[in-house]
């Protein structure tokens, strides 16, 4: 299985992740590649790309209409990235932890490229880690 830090670590597929979570919230029930590329201004085979991905992971489902393919937001692998963060807001923040709003609008230049950095080094961690445990014959 795809390591879902690889995945979400770029900007573009965590963009497409936002619009595709945007659209579920007016009530859509799946967003075309082509309505993908309108409202994010790159490529047909750019997205098209990243939509692979992001189907491998499970972090999108696709329905077949035709010859269009409508896409959906799968929320479920990203448990993985919450299992994960939490330990971290528990140690930071204790019994005064913030309760966790989910963003419909797409992140502020700064902070998507917080976020990138944090996914780059998750997924740069989790690298170094398994190529010790296989060194160590783990």
């Amino acid at each position: 299985m795809t390591d879902i830090f690889d995945v979400i670590a770029d900007g573009t597929r965590r963009d497409i992740l936002q619009l595709l979570l945007r659209r579920a919230e007016e009530g859509d029930a799946g967003t075309s590649v082509g309505q993908i590329v309108a409202e994010l201004g790159i490529s047909q085979p750019t997205v098209s790309k990243h939509l692979k991905v992001l189907r491998e992971a499970e972090l999108v489902n696709v329905r077949e209409d035709g010859q269009r393919r409508f896409y959906s937001l799968s929320v479920e692998p990203l448990s993985v990235v919450d299992d994960w963060l939490v330990p971290f807001l528990v140690d930071a923040y204790g019994d005064a932890a913030p309760d966790i709003a989910y963003l419909s609008q797409p992140l502020p230049d700064s902070a998507a490229h917080a976020a990138e950095v944090v996914g780059r080094a998750a997924a740069s961690a989790k690298h170094v880690v398994a190529n010790a445990f296989k060194r160590l014959g783990g």
